[in-house]
């Protein structure tokens, strides 16, 4: 297979196993381009992306943008803070005038889960989900099965354990899709008020044990806690739900075997991961990074290919 099945990526739902290797294939090629003295390729020199963020967001944005310039594409950055969003404008005349200045793929994350499948039903441009309210974040789930098979091997076989928010996180789900794709076990853990009562319907062991949870797990995936997604409370406190899920270095060196930890970021350092668990060697959050950014460039060139010149 050497053409990606889909014409947007609005969610890991949509895609086929074979989409993900290619995916993951195109992105050896760019993680060798990354780490050579001059880092960009002419690929898409004649592509001009927008990326267009309704939330806020630095690690996604800039991760995006570079994996765009690298790709010599031309970009161009919209906020919606200063924009005429906030006169009433709506999502698709905003992203219609930015297309008419001919911009051929736009980058959007949005708080309204759906808008990205909704925009791409409605605009002539290829759109990337950058992620959605609480619903999907597609590269991000690539770049953590990516990290995985790249520290793993495969990630067929392996035991993946995603732990905390994942009522409220769009990562969590698109984790499951693309890890249960790719033929990986997945188990969530938290407390019973941040599991969704659906879950169960997606085939993935539940715990409310965190260290149960970690000695089955090859992999922990620790999730922040979604706090601006949160209009009611859904625990006590910060400081009990960090005692009894929160990662440290006692926990991580009592388990009978070695573990990888992951985090999708920004880590709220001392809540659901300390510093020493985060900066040790079964951390690959770093890894995770770098990453992101062939992840991108691969889905970015993938779809740029389908584009009716």
């Amino acid at each position: 297979m050497t053409n990606i099945s889909v014409d947007h990526l609005t969610g890991i739902k949509d895609l086929k196993q074979q989409d993900i290797e290619l995916i993951f294939k195109t992105a050896d090629s760019f993680k060798e381009v990354i780490n050579r003295p001059i880092k960009k390729v002419p690929s898409l020199r004649d592509i001009t992306i927008a990326n267009i963020f309704f939330e806020n967001s630095t690690r996604t944005r800039l991760s995006f943008e570079l994996a765009e310039k690298r790709l010599s594409a031309d970009v161009v950055n919209f906020s919606a803070s200063g924009s005429s969003v906030k006169k009433g404008e709506t999502l698709v005349d905003t992203v219609n005038n930015i297309l008419s200045m001919k911009v051929d793929m736009v980058v959007m994350r949005h708080a309204s889960p759906g808008a990205a499948e909704f925009l791409s039903k409605k605009v002539n441009a290829r759109i990337i989900n950058a992620g959605d309210g609480t619903h999907e974040h597609p590269t991000q789930a690539l770049l953590d099965a990516y990290s995985i098979r790249e520290k793993l091997g495969e990630v067929a076989g392996k035991k993946v354990v995603i732990v905390g928010d994942i009522l409220h996180s769009r990562v969590a789900l698109s984790n499951i899709y693309c890890l249960q794709k790719l033929g990986a076990e997945v188990m969530v853990c938290g407390p019973t008020t941040l599991i969704p009562k659906y879950i169960h319907e997606l085939g993935v062991h539940v715990s409310h044990n965190l260290v149960e949870a970690l000695e089955w797990c090859d992999v922990a995936n620790m999730l922040r806690i979604q706090l601006e997604r949160q209009d009611i409370k859904f625990f006590p406190s910060l400081r009990e739900y960090s005692m009894l899920f929160g990662l440290n270095k006692e926990i991580l060196n009592s388990l009978s075997k070695e573990i990888v930890v992951m985090h999708p970021g920004p880590i709220n350092r001392g809540v659901e991961i300390t510093s020493d668990v985060a900066d040790s060697k079964q951390s690959i959050i770093l890894q995770q990074v770098e990453n992101g950014v062939a992840i991108r460039m691969a889905v970015i060139y993938l779809l740029a290919a389908k584009i009716e010149r």
